[in-house]
């Protein structure tokens, strides 16, 4: 008793302390979140997004979590996850929390300032350079940036929060929506190291220089209400308005050629914090400048963007002090800096846009702005970029995924599967039997059921059924791994023992059933048994369950997962009690019965078992050793088999049984088994004893 406590006691913690982990959100919780009048249509690849379906079913956009696509740490070194519904033209339609752990909105500021935040997404593009921020002097400085209203004192929280969104936003634009693949960008490579001065960085054309006049920029406001608001363009023409060098300073060899010793010190130790940035100096000499006055650096300029291959790249200042090399020219100089994981391609041409502004008035003057395109590139000799590998099948990244639950699994099952089939005997024999079989079940339900989310379903069997009836691809059972190794040694089990091995000792809701049976026990809780005739009308209860649902396939195949519900093991296992009260309270009855009713929903409910149990009928071997006395006259395994698998006769239900082993334990033990005893006592009183006796 005191073993079975113990045993017990160690079942619970281990499933207290159990980790949990951590799953991308259903494709049915992904549902409910999608606003009507548009629903959720079928995933488009592996990292979950799904194509968004309006009101006739016709494709309307896209829906993703940010997570998968976009995994930036955020201030807590967790990312933040972010529902985003795009239109087919790339404008945000929804975008929604889904989790986080930023401790200022866990602990501080609460959780409505961060869900505000993101209600600024719908209506706008990703093709618009989006900041977090307010226009620099609190009205409208002609840019061309759009400004989200960040959170005071969670700016860090935000901006991470939002470059998410952008991230996400556009790895799903370039793969759907421009037909191009979302791979790694190049980055710099740290072999190549050329001796460079400033004036070879100009011949190799790996400096841009644009050069606009005062004329070119009089002539594009020509015409608008902002063609004479610039004087000193009127009066010199042909001075030079911008003078804009651009140059990257991600590959070592330019950078130590555009800046001063200390200069390049300062960028290394830089990119060695942050080595997913690409560094860009620009320079202007003109009178332009570059950014308006109310500049606050470690922020986006609001006078100048870029793009690439048509979609925005995120800019920011990177607060760096400029100390360039002498022969540099001198100017308004500026280190903006844009991070490779958003999808910018250093190695890849691409367009600095500067705005040029003008104001008409004096009290609340009207800004105009006119566009400066300068496309830069640098040679792709400085970079390296990943080898792009072909993308491997689905179900080969899910093994690899679980790679180390995989190889734990397999060891467990194995050893199980022989210590079964190969030592069956002196498993039962064993006085610790009840202990051993126990902890094994507390390993089914902690690592298999609930860590590894292994828990064997009859939704699987009806799924073989219907493909094969519409002629599917079976390739749906490799994208689960883990639960495609537990079935294959389930359906060894089947050939070998019928359902004595899965029901009897794999099944996570079965083992949950047999604790709830000795805590009765431990409780001195009653004992309800059906009789004879009840319990055999029971048991054929589950085949009619199996036969519907079957019928269900075929007659209505939308219902499956619904009428499928009858297993409890989704609310127990897979989503661990957190459902609808009345799933769980459909979970739980059938637990807390086990208390007085034996594992009643196996015996005479489970529609799975009902499939095992055809296994016990076409079995190739009767693996439980019966003697001639079994049945008549001794029926003590009958009457001590929990199951009601054993016959008047003696013989062993093998459809029903669930090879617990309780009745091999009575048969090899001289001490319960009745007819080792009446041979024992028959010896005894032998007369060759009881003369060796005299």
């Amino acid at each position: 008793m005191r073993a079975i406590q113990y045993i017990l006691s160690l079942c619970i913690w281990l499933v207290l302390l159990s980790p949990v982990q951590a799953e991308p959100m259903d494709r049915d919780m992904l549902a409910d979140l999608i606003m009507p009048p548009f629903s959720l249509g079928e995933p488009l690849n592996d990292k979950g997004v799904y194509s968004l379906l309006n009101s006739g079913g016709a494709e309307a956009g896209y829906v993703f979590e940010t997570e998968p696509l976009a995994p930036l740490p955020g201030f807590s070194g967790a990312a933040i996850n972010v529902l985003v519904t795009l239109d087919l033209e790339g404008k945000f339609l929804d975008v929604r929390l889904i989790e986080h752990n930023e401790p200022i909105f866990v602990s501080g500021l609460g959780q409505a300032p961060f869900h505000k935040f993101f209600e600024q997404y719908p209506g706008l593009s990703i093709s618009s350079s989006i900041v977090v921020g307010t226009p620099y002097g609190g009205g409208d400085t002609g840019s061309s940036l759009v400004y989200l209203d960040g959170v005071t004192k969670a700016t860090a929280s935000v901006r991470i929060a939002h470059e998410s969104v952008m991230g996400a936003a556009l790895a799903v634009a370039r793969e759907k929506m421009q037909g191009l693949a979302a791979g790694p960008p190049a980055h710099p490579n740290p072999d190549i190291d050329e001796s460079l001065s400033w004036d070879d960085l100009i011949a190799q054309g790996l400096v841009t220089h644009k050069i606009v006049t005062n004329a070119e920029i009089d002539a594009a406001f020509a015409d608008t209400l902002w063609e004479d608001d610039d004087p000193e363009a009127k009066d010199e023409p042909d001075a030079p308005y911008l003078d804009l060098w651009i140059v990257d300073l991600g590959p070592k060899s330019i950078a130590r050629a555009a800046l001063s010793k200390d200069g390049f010190a300062e960028l290394s130790e830089f990119l060695a914090i942050s080595p997913d940035d690409e560094p860009i100096l620009l320079i202007e000499t003109a009178r332009h400048g570059l950014v308006s006055p109310d500049f606050v650096r470690n922020t986006a300029p609001n006078w100048l963007s870029a793009e690439q291959n048509g979609l925005p790249i995120a800019l920011r200042d990177s607060d760096l002090f400029v100390d360039l090399a002498s022969e540099v020219p001198d100017g308004t100089a500026l280190i903006l800096r844009t991070d490779r994981r958003l999808g910018f391609d250093p190695a890849t041409a691409w367009t600095l846009n500067v705005s040029a502004i003008r104001k008409h008035g004096i009290f609340r003057p009207e800004v105009g702005s006119i566009n400066l395109a300068v496309e830069h590139s640098t040679d792709e000799r400085f970079f390296v970029r990943p080898v792009q590998s072909k993308p491997v099948p689905p179900w080969v990244e899910a093994l690899r995924n679980r790679q180390t639950d995989m190889v734990i699994l397999a060891v467990f099952l194995t050893a199980l599967t022989a210590l079964v089939l190969f030592a069956q005997n002196k498993l039962a024999d064993s006085k610790i039997f009840t202990p051993i079989r126990l902890t094994i079940l507390a390993v089914v339900t902690g690592f298999i059921g609930w860590w590894g989310q292994g828990q064997l379903s009859i939704v699987t069997v009806l799924g073989v059924i219907r493909t094969s009836f519409e002629g599917g691809s079976f390739t749906f059972l490799a994208y689960d791994p883990f639960s495609l190794l537990i079935w294959a040694f389930a359906i060894l089990g089947f050939v070998l023992w019928g359902r004595g091995l899965f029901c009897g000792w794999l099944c996570p809701f079965g083992a949950l059933q047999e604790f709830t049976h000795h805590i009765g026990r431990l409780l001195r809780m009653p004992k309800i048994e059906p009789s004879a005739r009840w319990d055999a009308r029971l048991k054929n209860l589950k085949y009619v369950l199996l036969a519907g649902l079957v019928a269900t396939v075929f007659v209505s195949p939308d219902s499956v997962d619904t009428v499928a519900e009858v297993e409890p093991f989704k609310t127990a296992i897979t989503t661990f009690f957190i459902r609808e009260w009345y799933y769980v309270a459909y979970a739980a009855f059938w637990l807390l019965s086990g208390m007085v009713l034996f594992k009643g929903f196996c015996r005479y409910v489970c529609p799975l078992g009902a499939v095992m149990a055809i296994g016990g009928l076409i079995r190739g071997r009767d693996w439980i050793a019966r003697r001639e006395e079994c049945g008549s006259p001794c029926q003590l395994c009958k009457m001590k088999c929990n199951y009601g698998s054993i016959k008047k006769t003696g013989e062993i239900a093998y459809s029903e049984c669930f090879g617990c082993l309780d009745c091999v334990s009575i048969h090899n033990d001289e001490q319960r088994c009745v007819p080792l005893i009446l041979a024992a006592r028959q010896t005894q009183r032998s007369p060759q004893n009881r003369e060796a006796a005299e």
